[in-house]
């Protein structure tokens, strides 16, 4: 058979008394001599080689010899099994010439050398070699436990090195892989992330050279894939997968298995040619579908390699556990998104989806769930025009988080707008929200209904602003005169009691001139176990003080992240910039196709050229937008939205998408991929950017300033 020493009987000695060869059990293979070989004629070995020589040949277990300075190899037919292309030529060759390819590796030659020259032995577990046990058409790369002894003649010199390597079956590893794996998916909350997980395991655990993850998601299948050897990165794991669609009667292995419930095996061939969407799927040559069914769940996984490959029953079994880890994970994924996704668009619906657009005050919000997103909060914004010009603003707290809170909430929201549109006065509306509140406590025989708010009328015409708090933290402004550095104080506004409690509240008249933002605020700003509260307080101040720019989305942004640690609590900020000149603004809808990104360059490009926009900025301004507009229509898979607004001190742009994705991660520009250059890009361009997250999908935004022209020439949006 392919792979065997062959054995040469020899008559035993006829010498009274001369020890027995290792001819007289085996030998060198059959077109070789003893004596060809750096051992030489056996009559002239040591004993304790013979010794050693003779257990090696005679072992059932792969058992090597490198021999004298060289590492000549003797080996037996175990170890020939897992060398057959380079066997029996490599019998006597020095170690290094016959695993040239990987001999200066870390642990191999290395270690070989090194028990040779000292003396001293190593043994290594259950470690892959670094070479492949190659059958016709088929690959596999074994585990051993691998022990390397120095072999010592009778003066006690180290004359060579003796290996033994045990074989460690790969399910034992395999095992190990899929405690790994339940343990990696227990921490997973949405299928994006058990996409990840489910990945990255089965490129590994199975040496695999292709892995796919899918579902039906009620309008078709949603299906993810990882490569090996394709780039990856950190930052690529903390963006979304990209996933792609397939019809609910495709025609994929993924798609069959998961419509039959039945696993497939195919050993070679082309298992993906009939849904093959490029090279990676053509070259696939055996694949295992696995399906993923639970109760309310339908998907698949599939297992590939570019060469032949056998799945043995362990493997079967190996993988049918792993499939059943990531069923059960993707069916508590899809709940949680089902719950988390109600959640939040039963607290996003009762907030504004549009804010006034008003010439001179530029308005702003930000709203970020707390700890537990599957749970709908109570915390609210609100910012209308009056009848008269004005504007009214106001942010509040109602306690608890949960379904009642958000109800609540909506319907505080909704008397307050009644109240102030019948009667602006902040004191009249707080009354007439403390009679609300009194009432449906009340109502619910509760006196556990807690709200604060914070309400005031914005009169740029007299650059004044009127506000009153019932409970509430005190509001902050931030003030900046040219060539100055920003100042941020918190308006003296009495606290009041929180609504339902029959308190006296006091309204304060203060200036509110071009240049000021007004920051309203929620207390899981501020607010954080094991730090006082006067620390938050003046960390936010300082945040906004420190800021460049007074425009309103970038100061809610800063303000969300002022305060260092993790919150429970939900964070909400609306803030005002009372601007010295009108903006101008422009957007344009974005359908999802291709060409989009290239509709977007030239609509833009044009824009801001016609409004005088200096042309370094046009650049910049264009080649980000371009790679917002490609990753929202590449990761939320809809149409986007994107808004431009142009002031004499900044250029800020928008791009909105109506996916439910989440937010884009931020990451560090250095940990970023080719995927996610184009953040990269504005972190590095831009002067300040972030994301929004929206009632359906995320806002991704930037924000560039504007150079100063240097003479009395009107700068661009004068």
């Amino acid at each position: 058979m392919p792979g065997t020493v062959g054995r040469v009987p020899a008559p035993p000695s006829t010498v009274a008394g001369a020890p027995p060869t290792p001819d007289a059990t085996a030998g060198p293979p059959a077109d070789r001599r003893w004596s060809e070989t750096p051992l030489g004629p056996p009559g002239r070995w040591d004993p304790a080689l013979r010794a050693v020589v003779e257990l090696v040949l005679s072992a059932p277990v792969p058992m090597a010899l490198a021999y004298g300075p060289q590492l000549a190899l003797v080996y037996n037919d175990s170890f020939a099994e897992l060398i057959p292309a380079k066997h029996p030529q490599a019998f006597g060759r020095p170690a290094a010439e016959v695993f040239a390819e990987v001999w200066q590796l870390p642990g191999v030659g290395d270690v070989i050398e090194r028990v040779y020259r000292t003396g001293e032995p190593f043994l290594e577990r259950d470690a892959p070699l670094p070479l492949f046990r190659d059958e016709p058409g088929f690959r596999e790369q074994p585990l051993f436990t691998r022990g390397y002894s120095p072999v010592r003649d009778s003066t006690g010199g180290t004359v060579g090195v003796l290996t033994v390597a045990a074989e460690a079956p790969q399910v034992t590893q395999r095992l190990q892989n899929l405690s790994e794996l339940a343990s990696a998916l227990a921490g997973t909350l949405t299928l994006d992330d058990v996409a990840r997980v489910t990945l990255r395991n089965a490129l590994s655990t199975f040496a695999a050279d292709q892995v796919e993850f899918g579902v039906d998601d009620g309008s078709g299948w949603r299906l993810v894939r990882r490569i090996r050897g394709e780039v990856l990165d950190e930052a690529d794991e903390r963006l979304p997968p990209l996933w792609r669609r397939h019809g609910a009667t495709s025609p994929a292995p993924l798609v069959r298995s998961a419509d039959s419930g039945t696993p497939s095996f195919a050993t070679d061939g082309q298992p993906l040619l009939l849904s093959a969407v490029d090279r990676h799927d053509e070259k696939i040559r055996a694949l295992a579908a696995l399906p993923l069914r639970t109760p309310t769940l339908r998907g698949g996984l599939t297992v590939g390699y570019r060469q032949p490959h056998r799945w043995p029953p362990a493997e079967r079994a190996l993988l049918a556990a792993s499939a059943e880890l990531v069923a059960q994970a993707a069916e508590r994924a899809r709940r949680f998104e089902t719950q988390h996704g109600t959640a939040q668009l039963l607290q996003r619906s009762m907030l504004p989806e549009h804010l006034p657009d008003l010439p001179l005050l530029r308005i702003a919000a930000r709203y970020d769930a707390g700890v537990d997103g599957n749970a709908a909060g109570g915390d609210f914004y609100d910012a209308f025009a009056l009848p008269d010009g004005r504007l009214a603003v106001v942010l509040g707290d109602v306690a608890g988080h949960d379904v009642q809170a958000a109800a609540l909430m909506g319907q505080v929201r909704a008397a307050l707008r009644a109240l102030a549109l019948s009667d602006p006065d902040p004191v009249g509306v707080l009354a007439g929200l403390d009679r609300l509140v009194t009432s449906l406590s009340a109502e619910a025989h509760s006196d556990e209904l807690f709200v604060t708010v914070v309400y005031g009328v914005i009169e740029p015409e007299t650059d004044r602003l009127t506000i009153a708090s019932a409970g509430h933290p005190p509001p902050l402004v931030r003030r900046a005169s040219p060539g100055q550095p920003g100042v941020a104080r918190y308006v003296e506004v009495p606290p009041g009691v929180p609504l339902g409690l029959h308190g006296r509240r006091t309204a304060v008249t203060v200036d509110f001139p071009p240049g000021d933002t007004l920051l309203l605020f929620s207390d899981g700003v501020v607010e954080r176990r094991q730090r006082s509260l006067s620390d938050g307080f003046q960390a936010l101040a300082g945040t906004v003080a420190g800021s460049a720019t007074g425009d309103p989305r970038t100061l809610c942004a800063l303000a969300s992240g002022a305060v260092p640690g993790s919150t429970e609590d939900d964070v909400a900020v609306l803030a005002v910039e009372h601007a010295s000149t009108p903006s101008r603004s422009a957007s344009m809808e974005v359908p999802a196709e291709p060409t989009a990104p290239g509709r977007v360059r030239h609509w833009m490009a044009g824009q801001l050229n016609q409004w005088g926009v200096p042309e370094q900025v046009v650049g910049a301004a264009v080649l980000c937008t371009s790679e917002l507009t490609t990753n929202a229509l590449l990761h939320a898979g809809t149409a986007a939205r994107v808004e431009i607004d142009l002031s004499p001190e900044r250029l800020l742009v928008s791009v909105a998408d109506s996916g439910t994705r989440g937010a884009v991660t931020r990451a560090r520009t250095e940990k970023l991929s080719s995927r996610g250059r184009g953040l990269g890009l504005i972190e590095q361009l831009s002067d300040a950017w972030g994301t929004d997250p929206t009632v359906r999908g995320s806002t991704v935004w930037f924000e560039m300033m504007i150079p100063a022209t240097g003479g009395t020439e009107e700068r661009p949006g004068g």
